[in-house]
């Protein structure tokens, strides 16, 4: 395989080849084929493929986070990845980038919810000197558990008047970023966002993500991140999987699916590649995740 080979399969992969997503239909068979995406494009460039990439067809002159407020496509393209929510085909984090949605396809969530969500869910965060979690992100979790699916509105004002809207957002990142809520819906006139608790709204993908270990899930997302990026160096593998858990398990997660003939290298220009082995169908032919038995 050439370097261009691989371009041109990650491209057509990504849908941005000219053919943009414009029905459901559609965003749900994306989501599901690549797994995850971001919203938004990232500078540096992250290997991942975009929403907003495939609404457009093209990665050409795609708007940032900052900048889609005034672009149109991102309007249109958000609400087209909102109805993906609503419908729990898809569910968002902010882990990659605060402001930028992290899309998981709901086909794979369980396993991404085994690294990152919470092993005991009804357990209410705590602030402290050790904790991941803020007073007003312990505070907005209650009332969101009380009283959701609640817009971001209602939460402002139930959590007081004094409370701004980047201290709000600060405190929904950090219990999304844990997989304690997610946003369940968006109405532009109606309150903005909506909000629920995790395992409110989706207990059973909750549910399986608790009944696997960290090995399991991961050696699941390894390969499903090579069928969407068709081949990766492991680095790029370790860059990407260690935002969610250490870099080590993500090598040792890579050598028993190397062990277990799961993956095979590939020459791609002078790089060496890892891929889904055999590699008989397609290139860009969806696979379904392997899971390499290991201990937790």
């Amino acid at each position: 395989m050439t370097e261009s080979d691989l371009y041109q399969f990650r491209r057509e992969k990504w849908r941005l080849d000219g053919r943009p997503l414009r029905t459901i239909e559609e965003a749900r068979a994306f989501i599901d084929s690549v797994g995850f995406c971001l919203m938004y494009p990232i500078r540096p460039a992250f290997p991942v493929p975009t929403f907003i990439g495939a609404f457009v067809g093209s990665d050409d002159r795609l708007p940032a986070w900052q900048h889609a407020f005034s672009d149109p496509r991102a309007i249109q393209a958000t609400d087209l990845m909102v109805r993906l929510l609503r419908e729990q085909s898809a569910y968002e984090t902010n882990v990659i980038e605060e402001n930028n949605a992290f899309l998981i396809a709901a086909s794979v969530f369980p396993d991404f919810y085994a690294l990152v969500g919470e092993r005991n869910p009804k357990l209410a965060p705590k602030a402290g000197p050790r904790s991941p979690y803020s007073q007003l992100a312990c505070d907005t979790f209650e009332l969101i558990r009380r009283d959701g699916p609640i817009s971001k509105e209602k939460l402002q004002q139930q959590l007081g008047k004094a409370i701004s809207v980047p201290a709000l957002d600060k405190a929904l990142g950090e219990l999304s970023s844990k997989l304690r809520i997610t946003r369940v819906d968006y109405k532009a006139n109606e309150g903005g966002s909506y909000w629920d608790v995790l395992y409110r709204w989706a207990p059973e993908a909750v549910k399986q993500g608790i009944g696997l270990s960290v090995p399991q899930a991961l050696s699941a997302l390894l390969t499903k991140y090579l069928d969407c990026m068709i081949a990766a160096e492991q680095t790029e593998l370790e860059n990407f999987f260690g935002h969610f858990v250490p870099r080590s398990r993500v090598k040792e997660a890579v050598n028993a699916l190397l062990a277990a003939r799961e993956l095979s290298f590939v020459h791609v220009g002078a790089k060496s590649m890892l891929q889904i082995a055999p590699a008989k169908e397609h290139p860009g032919a969806s696979v379904k995740p392997a899971r390499i038995l290991q201990r937790p």
